[in-house]
C-alpha cells in the first residue's frame, strides 16, 4: 500500500498572532511560512510524488503551490476531510483567553469527550480525516500501484490524530504528538499494520533550544506556531 506524507502548512498569520484560526477564512501565510513553503520543493527532491491532495484552507493551498509549480505534470486534489478540526465559537478567539474555558482541560486530557461548541467534535475530527486516508490509499494504490508515494497538506490537530490512528493510540493519548508548521510526517501503509517513518520532520533543530520561557504543559490547540 502507499507511503502517505503529511505535511502541515507553513506557519501563518494567525500561529504568530496566538489566534486559534480554525476554519475562518483568509488566514495565510506569514513571511517565514512563505519561505518554508518555497523550501519544500527542495526537500521533497527525491521523492517520486503520484498525488497531491490539500485541505481547501487558503493556508494549505499556498503550502503546496511551490511543489505544484516545481511539478507541473501533477494537478492538487482538494480533499474537505482534511480540513482543520472545526472549533465553533473557539474560531478566531485568541488562545490565551481558551485556557480559562472549563473545555480547554477536557480538549487536553480527554479529547474524546471534547465537543467545540458550535462545531464538531475531535473524535468526528478523526474520523473524517482516517476515512480520507484509507480511500485515497486504494484510490493512490489503484491508479499508481503499492510502492506509490502521495502528499497531503492538512492541518497540526488533523496530522497528530491521524498519526494517533497509525500507531493505535487512544484520541486522549493524541496531544502527546507534536507537529511544527511545515513539518513532514510520513506513514507507511501496509495490509497489516501502518509504520510511522518519520514525525514532524522540519529539517533543523530550532524549536529545541531551551527558551527564556519554558514550554507549557498544555498542547497547542491547532498546532502551535513552532521555533520562534
Amino acid at each position: 500500500m502507499p507511503t502517505l506524507i503529511l505535511v502541515r502548512h507553513g506557519r501563518s498569520t494567525a500561529n504568530t498572532s496566538g489566534v486559534l484560526a480554525g476554519r475562518t477564512p483568509g488566514v495565510a501565510l506569514d513571511e517565514r511560512g512563505v519561505a518554508q513553503a518555497a523550501a519544500l520543493p527542495g526537500r521533497l527532491a527525491e521523492l517520486p510524488i503520484s498525488e497531491i491532495v490539500t485541505s481547501p484552507l487558503q493556508r494549505c493551498q499556498e503550502t503546496v503551490r511551490p511543489l505544484l509549480g516545481a511539478r507541473p505534470e501533477l494537478r492538487p486534489h482538494t480533499e474537505e476531510r482534511i480540513s482543520e478540526c472545526d472549533y465553533g465559537d473557539w474560531s478566531g478567539r485568541k488562545l490565551a483567553e481558551l485556557t480559562d474555558e472549563p473545555l480547554m482541560q477536557v480538549v487536553q486530557a480527554h479529547p474524546t469527550a471534547a465537543a467545540f461548541p458550535g462545531g464538531e467534535s475531535m473524535r468526528a475530527m478523526q474520523t473524517r480525516a482516517a476515512e480520507a486516508v484509507r480511500e485515497w490509499n486504494a484510490r493512490v494504490e489503484a491508479d499508481h500501484g503499492a510502492d506509490a508515494v502521495y502528499l497531503m497538506c492538512s492541518h497540526g490537530d488533523i496530522i497528530k490524530s491521524l498519526v494517533a490512528d497509525a500507531l493505535g493510540l487512544h484520541l486522549d493519548l493524541f496531544q502527546r504528538v507534536s507537529v511544527e508548521p511545515c513539518s513532514i510526517t510520513a506513514i507507511r501503509y501496509t495490509r497489516l499494520r501502518p509504520f510511522l517513518v518519520r514525525l514532524g520532520d522540519t529539517g533543523d533543530f530550532a524549536s529545541l533550544v531551551p527558551r527564556e520561557e519554558a514550554p507549557g504543559e498544555e498542547a497547542a490547540v491547532g498546532g502551535g506556531a513552532g521555533a520562534p
